[in-house]
């Protein structure tokens, strides 16, 4: 299947990835959509905590930690708020000492709601099937 992919910018930034496919139509997606393929990807998580407000790097892995009991060592955390950064969804504010916040942009809020949706879905439909199945109550 031909697809030819390319980043188009959406409130200044490059949050959403086009398709185009050889029967001409044309896909977007956000960026985020292909950052998580599990519900304790750094990224997602990352994101969910600065929903709550902006965050430095070490608030966020407290954060993540209570939230998901998931520790971020610093190249995962680092390496998630560079890729986030420079997919637009998130931006590092002015340093206060030696600490640099970060804070969800609009294309992150919309990409984590998608996503968080997203999840909720599969979650609601596996547990349903496994009660069809007998597995769980």
């Amino acid at each position: 299947m031909f697809r030819r992919d390319r980043y188009v910018k959406v409130d200044g930034h490059a949050d959403r990835r086009l398709h185009e496919h050889e029967d001409g139509s044309i896909g977007y997606y956000y960026a985020m959509r292909y950052t998580s393929e599990r519900s304790t990807d750094p990224g997602l998580l990352v994101l969910t905590s600065l929903a709550e407000g902006p965050k430095h790097g070490y608030a966020i892995t407290h954060d993540v930690e209570q939230l998901a009991g998931v520790r971020l060592g610093p190249g995962t955390l680092y390496g998630a708020l560079a890729r986030l950064e420079g997919n637009g969804l998130i931006e590092a504010l002015p340093a206060e000492e030696r600490r640099r916040p970060y804070r969800l942009t609009g294309a992150g809020s919309a990409a984590l709601s998608e996503q968080l949706r997203a999840l909720e879905r599969v979650a609601r439909s596996g547990l349903d099937r496994l009660r069809v199945a007998g597995a769980v109550q």
